[in-house]
């Protein structure tokens, strides 16, 4: 399964699209725009899954700085500011690291 079977591919470009510039990525603006805020839990943790680059379960800091490389390749690297941002609004417990329940956050802010 891939992302573009679960999202539009037009939502998914003019989320990165909103996001070109350094500096610029929103997590909840993101969410809103590729459409995955309207995705159900098990659609967002099937999702979630795909993001998990090396399956451990979780999301770490140098796997989310990739972020959005994982919906297009040539997607630019989050910015050290960015990341922390979105891993401090999505790391529920502090250990340092997304779980499945951290996508769902997002649907709710």
């Amino acid at each position: 399964m891939s992302l573009t079977d679960i999202l539009s591919p037009s939502d998914i470009a003019a989320a990165l699209r909103d996001c070109q510039a350094p500096d610029s990525f929103s997590p909840k603006k993101f969410f809103q725009i590729s459409g995955m805020s309207k995705k159900s839990s098990s659609q967002l943790k099937e999702i979630f899954r795909i993001l998990d680059n090396d399956q451990s379960g979780f999301i770490e800091e140098d796997e989310l700085k990739y972020f959005l490389q994982r919906f297009e390749c040539g997607a630019r690297v989050l910015t050290a500011s960015e990341t922390k941002t979105f891993l401090a609004a999505a790391d529920h417990d502090g250990d340092g690291k997304i779980g499945a329940e951290g996508m769902d956050y997002f649907k709710y802010r």
